[in-house]
C-alpha cells in the first residue's frame, strides 16, 4: 500500500450488521471517506431475536446529517431472496455495488456439553450461510464490472479457540475457508476477498470483560483494518487482526513434515518423530490447498530415487 489517502468516492458499499457497534462504524467511516452505503441491520437482539430497521436509519440519519450518502435496509442476512433485493435495491439507486462488508452476527455462548444443536446451526447459519448469501447475491455483478472488495468478519475465537464459543469459533474458522477459495476465484476479475479480525468492544461483549478494557478496546481501533481491506490497493487472501490500536496478521500454514513412508510401523515412527513432523522451521504459507499434496509427493519421489 502507498501513503496516499483512501478514498471511496464513486464507491458503493454494504455493510451488515451495520445499526450498532463495529458495523456502524465500518459504515460511518465507508461514508465520510466518500462512499455511498448500504446500512443493513435486522435490528434484532444480541442473539438474534427479533427485529427493526430503526437501527439501520439511524446510522443513514448520521450519515446524511454529515453529509454523505446512505440508504437503509432491514434484510436478515439468512434470507438470500431478500439480501438479493438489498442488492437490487443499492443497483437501482447507485448503479454498482463495490464493497461488501459481512459483519453481521449474534452470539448463543454456551459449553458444548451445555449446547443445544439449533444454537449450534443458528449461529453458523447467520455467521456463514449468511456471508455466503451476501457474497453470492454480489458475486455476479462483481465479475461483471471487473471490480470488488469483500472483507470476511472472523475471529480469534475461529482461529485460535474460545471457551464456550464452539458454534461461533467454527463459523468463523469457516469463513476464513471461504475466503481462501474465493480469493482465488475472483482474481482474475479484480475481486479481492480477505478476512478481518478484530477485536472490539460491542454489544455483543457486554458484560464479558471489565470496563477499563472495555474502553480500550473501542470499535473505532478496528476500522483502520477494514479501510484498507476495502480499498483499491487491498491485499487479497489476508487475515487482519485489529484492536485497542495494534493490528496483526494471521496464517494458515504448512510445516515442511518428514516423509515416512506406509510401513506396517508408520504409525509408531510418526508418533516418535511428532516433533520433528509439528516444527515450524521452515513452514510456509500455501498459496493453494495443492501445496500440501505437492509436498507429500515431491518427499516421496525424492525417497523413491534414494532407493
Amino acid at each position: 500500500m502507498s501513503n496516499s489517502t483512501i478514498d471511496f468516492k464513486g464507491r458503493v458499499a454494504i455493510v451488515t450488521g451495520a445499526g450498532g457497534g463495529l458495523g456502524r462504524q465500518h459504515a460511518l467511516a465507508l461514508a465520510a471517506r466518500g462512499a455511498r452505503v448500504v446500512v443493513n441491520d435486522l435490528g434484532g437482539a444480541r442473539d438474534g431475536s427479533g427485529g427493526s430497521v430503526s437501527a439501520a436509519q439511524a446510522v443513514v440519519d448520521e450519515i446524511e446529517a454529515a453529509g454523505g450518502e446512505a440508504m437503509a435496509n432491514g434484510a436478515s442476512v439468512t434470507d438470500f431472496e431478500a439480501v438479493q433485493a438489498m442488492v437490487k435495491q443499492a443497483v437501482d439507486a447507485w448503479g454498482r455495488v463495490d464493497i461488501l462488508v459481512n459483519n453481521a452476527g449474534i452470539l448463543r455462548d454456551k459449553s458444548f456439553a451445555k449446547m443445544e444443536l439449533a444454537d449450534f446451526k443458528l449461529v453458523v447459519d447467520v455467521h456463514l450461510m449468511g456471508a455466503v448469501n451476501c457474497t453470492k447475491a454480489v458475486w455476479a455483478l462483481m465479475n461483471e464490472q471487473k471490480y470488488g472488495r469483500i472483507v470476511m468478519t472472523t475471529s480469534s475465537s475461529g482461529l485460535y479457540g474460545n471457551f464456550g464459543q464452539s458454534n461461533y469459533g467454527a463459523a468463523k474458522l469457516a469463513l476464513v475457508g471461504l475466503m481462501q477459495t474465493l480469493s482465488i476465484e475472483g482474481a482474475k476479475n479484480d475481486i479481492r476477498v480477505n478476512c478481518l479480525a478484530p477485536t472490539a468492544a460491542t454489544r455483543m461483549t457486554e458484560g464479558l470483560m471489565p470496563q477499563e478494557v472495555l474502553d480500550a478496546l473501542k470499535p473505532e481501533a478496528v476500522v483502520p483494518a477494514m479501510l484498507v481491506l476495502a480499498a483499491e490497493n487491498a491485499p487479497n487472501r489476508t487475515i487482519l487482526c485489529a484492536g485497542a490500536g495494534t493490528f496483526e496478521a494471521a496464517h494458515i500454514t504448512l510445516t515442511q513434515g518428514a516423509w515416512l513412508g506406509i510401513g506396517a510401523d508408520t504409525p509408531e515412527q510418526l508418533a516418535a518423530r511428532l516433533a520433528e513432523v509439528t516444527s515450524r522451521e521452515g513452514e510456509i504459507v500455501p498459496q493453494s490447498g495443492s501445496a500440501q499434496g505437492s509436498n507429500e509427493v515431491g518427499k516421496a519421489m525424492a525417497n523413491a530415487r534414494k532407493g
